[in-house]
């Protein structure tokens, strides 16, 4: 028997994890509409695929990015709104590229783009659901080797959050308990955007994070965690796509 593959066991564990929330209060809106922007991220992807191998190919990254779609994306947009954030996802992955290579988180690209371009709103469905998404995250974060970054972000969290809790008399476990564990589980860790190597990978969580917490504390008008992570993205294919020194004799 074949096994599953991570990426598609992410797949599955989104889905479910999507029935579990919307199950309380019977808003099933919110997995359809993430059904709906499975179905454009995937159709894209294929498409692009196929007008550049000539071949058909259904890819397992498609089904991830439109579940994050809709697990970000605020519900109360339009079914329509979701299929178009997730087609302008994948179109980011092909049309922004470096040396070969797409440079930015496609869901985080996407999402972002219609967040400033069309004034839409994150709504992060889970995203404070700790005693979920940590186990589940830890495996997943485990499996692919990000472990580095995911490390390097919450303990820059910790620290940068403590001192402005410290500073302005706040609680300093509400900090704790209201991370974005969605975005440092799920996001954060996506295998081709960000590195596998130990120092790369805690410099790069470390980068993340930072910007974040900047773009927070200056009152950034829009979601701070996605730009924050676009920004890593692009520091991390700038310094892998710097000129690197051979050694002469």
């Amino acid at each position: 028997m074949k096994k599953i593959s991570l990426k598609l066991q992410l797949c599955l564990f989104l889905f479910v994890f999507s029935l579990f929330l919307a199950w309380p209060d019977h808003a099933f809106f919110f997995p359809v509409k993430s059904i709906i922007a499975v179905i454009a991220a995937a159709f894209i992807d294929s498409l692009c695929l196929f007008f550049k191998t000539r071949k058909f190919k259904l890819t397992e990254s498609s089904l991830i990015t439109g579940l994050i779609v809709g697990f970000v994306l605020s519900s109360d947009a339009g079914t329509g709104f979701f299929a178009a954030v997730a087609g302008l996802a994948i179109l980011s992955k092909f049309l922004v590229r470096f040396k070969g290579k797409h440079i930015f988180n496609p869901a985080a690209a996407g999402i972002f783009l219609a967040i400033v371009l069309f004034k839409q709103a994150t709504q992060w469905h889970g995203a404070y659901s700790w005693y979920i998404i940590i186990p589940a995250g830890f495996y997943f974060t485990w499996r692919i080797r990000k472990l580095p970054i995911v490390g390097a972000y919450f303990l820059a969290y910790v620290i940068m959050y403590g001192v402005r809790a410290y500073w302005l008399k706040t609680p300093f476990l509400d900090q704790i308990v209201y991370a974005n564990y969605f975005f440092i589980f799920i996001m954060l860790i996506e295998p081709k955007t960000s590195p596998f190597d130990f120092k790369e990978g805690a410099a790069f969580g470390i980068v993340v994070s930072m910007v974040s917490f900047i773009l927070y504390a200056a009152g950034f008008p829009y979601d701070a965690d996605l730009p924050a992570l676009l920004a890593g993205n692009l520091a991390f294919a700038l310094w892998n796509g710097r000129p690197r020194k051979t050694l002469t004799k």
